[in-house]
């Protein structure tokens, strides 16, 4: 895998830097609600600290706003929050502070359009450029890909650790390497169960998908693909609708398989217990639901039992994990649920691309 060149060995003492971070977070009330992205970028901004750079400014998106400029996207919040964490003084968009957070690049359209003069704007306002934001290194945007061609760019540290982490899965897992893999739609994935297909030693799918698969034409590659044998079947959607545990082949007409069954928790979890490499990516069914979230929690404790290297990428995953307190137990937990979907199938990332190699 094309690793960038790394913040390591950038020349920061004295220097303005421009640091794209993925502050992409929760916010309620005004304040943050989990700074699980914000502590991920504490180790580059310490590093920059540590190392004299005369001014670091941090620069994110948050959200989708659609029309410039919306105070419940603003970053404000994030801003004092890295203030907390840090124990010093954060300036909120205020450039020519020693550090501070700028306000939503998204509240500039000419951010996601990669726009050329949006990205010489933010050159302007350094002599280096690190991109730490692998939650956004998907995306081609001004602040991810056009601004690094501008300003000497490199790799964060977290930018640095997620490739290591999650191209170590294609290149050298230890052995058995398990994949598994949940969600609603095939389409969504088809890409990255191919890959998985033909590196992994064993891939589990539950989730809406497994019934897809089920439907279609085997993956091809040396994986053993094992497909759900029950599920936690329901008359409707709907977290109290009647439900029951039927074979996954015999899904009574009507209802909907809304969550992996007993047996398959088992199988899944002894093939997990067996690995030597798991990764995971996707809820086993409606985890939101308590009743058909029994799934998701065998599989999220089955990876945080594991012997072997684990490494688990999604939101609806980390947020399972978060919730059943078992995240500390995970080697990996990465910060990207698109970006490590599609650097996992072989996709070239716009915002790792920009940045010259090692």
């Amino acid at each position: 895998m094309r690793l960038p060149r790394s913040v390591r060995d950038a020349g920061v003492a004295g220097k303005r830097v421009l640091v794209r971070v993925d502050f992409n977070v929760p916010l309620e009330e005004g304040r943050v609600a989990d700074d699980a992205r914000i502590r991920a970028a504490l180790p580059t901004i310490e590093l920059l600290l540590e190392r004299g750079a005369a001014r670091i400014v941090l620069i994110s998106h948050l959200g989708r706003p659609k029309d410039g400029p919306d105070p419940k996207y603003s970053l404000r919040p994030v801003a004092a929050r890295l203030a907390e964490l840090l124990g010093r003084d954060v300036a909120f968009d205020d450039a020519s502070a020693p550090l501070t957070v700028l306000e939503n690049t998204r509240f500039r359209p000419e951010e996601t359009a990669n726009d050329d003069g949006f990205a010489r704007e933010l050159a302007a306002l350094a002599d280096v450029y690190v991109n730490d934001a692998f939650g956004a290194a998907h995306r081609a945007h001004a602040s991810t890909e056009a601004v690094a061609h501008l300003l000497p760019a490199y790799a964060g540290l977290l930018l640095e650790r997620e490739l290591r982490e999650l191209g170590a899965l294609l290149e050298s897992p230890g052995r058995p390497f398990v994949a598994v893999v949940g969600g609603a739609k095939v389409e969504d994935k088809i890409g990255v169960l191919e890959r998985l297909a033909e590196r992994a030693d064993a891939l589990l799918i539950g989730g809406k998908m497994a019934a897809e698969l089920a439907a279609r034409a085997p993956l091809s590659g040396k994986a053993d693909v094992v497909l759900p044998v029950d599920v936690v079947a329901a008359a409707a959607f709907a977290p109290e609708a009647e439900a029951r545990v039927v074979p996954a082949d015999r899904i009574p007409a009507g209802w909907l398989g809304l969550d992996i069954g007993p047996a398959t928790c088992e199988a899944f979890a002894e093939r997990i217990a067996a690995a030597g490499t798991v990764f995971w990516n996707g809820p086993m069914g409606v985890f939101e639901w308590p009743r058909f979230a029994e799934g998701t929690r065998a599989v999220a404790e089955a990876v945080a039992a594991s012997g072997g290297h684990t490494v688990v990428g999604g939101g609806d995953s980390v947020r399972a994990l978060d919730e059943l307190g078992l995240a500390e137990r995970i080697d990996w937990v990465s910060t990207g649920g698109g970006a490590s979907l599609e650097l996992l199938e072989g996709r070239e990332l716009p915002g790792v691309a920009a940045i010259p190699a090692v």
